[in-house]
């Protein structure tokens, strides 16, 4: 009885999750879904100038450091089509497919990079700003936020009503700033962050098209089947190899990235704990990662620490398993000496910056604070001149008349309170019903009955 209990508990469950989770409810006809993802793919007329004008938007955006320009732009980017178009192909077996994507997914992105290559060639603005440097180095959110957000958008394909699921995804997995960045590396001659741009661009493509795979093939759609056998396994041959291609670096990449997150989180935490010197500062760290080893190169700036001291650094580099990595301290003059001044003035930037952002934090506090106290004392007054009108205008005996909140202490009860206090002085004695008529209306007036009135 008990096992029974249990078993149709366990198919309700099942059958509430089924239905909760159930992705065929509101599916639009395979075929439609096929269709409308096709035509996404094509680039030529109308989506290859919206392409141009976005990423000429977008490279505007990051060269003057707006975000919501940048927004804008993402949402106006036709991007994502071929690369859902590659990971539908992949999933359905439709090697023309693939192709066609490819071929569209390159001539885009060949475009968006020429494009902003030109923009950046003609600005007169030439600096790094933070939105740019943003996109130079991959890091693992990047791949988590491609995979999921290349899940949330072919889910979203492949409904009856496309919400506005399809511009949130193309905003979360940023297509277009990377290549816009690619396209300022090309146009400066800086190809660190052509190729660290291009990285993300690639690492963004491939998790989304993989994305797209996995959610075509849970919702098993149908497989292209050829007439001619030999040719369709010709066909499927490619296409695994083509699957092959995408995943096996995808996981390499995610495997990499994970792992040097991981370093450079203990690379932090060592710097943190243990270079606090008195008269000495980091202003910098890099990690160079070359084919035998890695490198922490630490740049400080101030009194120079001893060759004893940079010693007992390198064996503590064990207690943060980061043996492995060699480390290279920048200091004071010569060989050792920071190499430029551009590390310098790049790391004085910022730390004024956190500084300001710090005062700028601190005056906020402040002005919140007394802007709340200033608001507690104007609800702990009276508005003694409305008051003084009122009451005059109902007792012309009046000569003098003020009210205000005041502490008290009563020693006997060893109590304090607060009570209105009021003051009147009167042309003539007033009598007893005209004093008691007085307290009363102040009562009234100022919604609290603890109102002691004294009469001169």
């Amino acid at each position: 009885m008990n096992i029974d209990k249990k078993l149709r508990l366990f198919v309700a469950l099942r059958d509430f999750l089924l239905d909760r989770f159930n992705l065929e409810e509101d599916k639009a006809n395979e075929n439609e879904i096929v269709d409308a993802i096709k035509k996404g793919i094509e680039f030529r007329g109308t989506n290859v100038w919206v392409l141009i004008f976005a990423i000429f938007i977008a490279s505007i955006g990051l060269n003057v450091n707006s975000t919501a320009v940048i927004i804008g732009a993402m949402l106006i980017s036709p991007l994502m089509g071929p690369i859902m178009g590659i990971g539908l192909g992949i999933g359905i077996n439709d090697f023309e497919l693939i192709k066609k994507a490819f071929k569209n997914l390159a001539i885009a992105t060949a475009i968006s990079v020429l494009t902003s290559s030109l923009y950046f060639f003609i600005s007169p603005l030439s600096d790094a700003q933070s939105e740019l440097l943003a996109r130079t180095t991959p890091t693992i959110w990047d791949v988590m936020i491609a995979l999921f957000g290349g899940l949330a958008g072919i889910v979203a394909a492949t409904r009856k009503n496309i919400s506005n699921v399809i511009p949130g995804v193309a905003i979360a997995t940023a297509l277009m700033p990377p290549l816009c960045t690619a396209g300022f590396g090309l146009a400066t001659g800086n190809f660190s962050f052509f190729f660290g741009a291009f990285y993300l661009f690639f690492i963004n493509s491939v998790f989304i098209s993989l994305s797209s795979f996995i959610i075509v093939r849970f919702l098993k759609f149908n497989k292209t089947t050829l007439l001619d056998r030999a040719k369709e396994t010709k066909v499927r041959r490619y296409i695994l190899a083509v699957v092959i291609i995408t995943v096996i670096p995808s996981i390499i990449l995610a495997y990499n990235i994970v792992t040097r997150s991981i370093i450079e989180k203990k690379v932090q935490e060592f710097i943190n704990n243990e270079f606090d010197f008195n008269n000495t500062q980091v202003i910098s760290k890099k990690l160079i990662s070359d084919k035998d080893k890695t490198k922490l190169e630490v740049f400080l700036l101030g009194e120079v620490i001893s060759s004893d001291v940079v010693n007992i650094l390198k064996k503590k580099l064990h207690n943060y398993n980061l043996e492995n990595i060699e480390l290279n301290i920048k200091q004071g003059v010569g060989e050792n000496a920071i190499p430029d001044l551009a590390t310098l003035r790049s790391s004085v930037i910022e730390d004024l910056y956190r500084k300001n952002e710090d005062i700028i934090k601190n005056k906020d506090k402040k002005i919140s604070l007394l802007e709340s106290e200033l608001s507690l004392l104007k609800a702990e007054t009276f508005p003694v001149e409305d008051i003084s009108n009122e009451i005059k205008a109902l007792n012309k005996n009046l000569a003098e008349f003020t009210i205000s909140k005041n502490i008290y202490k009563n020693f006997k009860s060893e109590k304090t309170d607060t009570i209105a206090f009021a003051y009147a002085k009167f042309l003539r004695k007033p009598s007893s019903s005209e004093l008691k008529s007085l307290q009363d209306w102040l009562s009234e007036r100022i919604k609290n009955s603890k109102v002691k009135l004294v009469v001169q």
